[in-house]
């Protein structure tokens, strides 16, 4: 799946295959007037309440309107909070353990908006956006996780 990002190459709004870029999500969304930036890093971790056993990877599906989504998702946030900056990536394809998964960025003159927006920014994407993980273990098994 290719990138997909708004026409601003200054914001960052993907799913992408690509190894997602902490320092360019802060580099996004950093000015002179912002005070505050909160970042949010998202990786694989080794265990999940789903699994039955130790976690290896994950493989990331994303539907091909994911980008756009994501795209619409942080123009909607920017809408509603005009005072911040902010940038979103979900990578997808294989990922192992300590891989990252998402990461979003925002930033504003002041701290507590950006805590706020980041953290509602994290939860509509993960709720919203058509992606799905197959989990497996160390075992060789695999699940679906949120294909419900």
């Amino acid at each position: 799946m290719e990138s997909v990002r708004t026409t601003d190459p200054a914001r960052i709004n993907e799913v992408t295959e690509q190894p997602l870029d902490i320092p360019a999500h802060v580099s996004a969304v950093s000015t002179g007037a912002c005070g505050a930036v909160v970042t949010f890093i998202g990786q694989v971790r080794d265990h999940d309440p789903d699994a039955a056993g130790q976690v290896t990877g994950l493989d990331y599906s994303a539907h091909p309107d994911a980008g756009r989504i994501v795209a619409e998702i942080a123009a909607r946030f920017r809408a509603e909070f005009p005072q911040v900056n902010l940038a979103v990536s979900h990578r997808i394809g294989h990922l192992d353990v300590g891989d990252l998964a998402l990461v979003a960025a925002v930033a504003s003159a002041h701290r507590g908006v950006v805590f706020q927006v980041c953290e509602s920014l994290v939860e509509a994407v993960k709720a919203e956006v058509p992606i799905w993980k197959k989990q497996y273990e160390v075992d060789g098994s695999h699940a679906w996780v949120g294909l419900g």
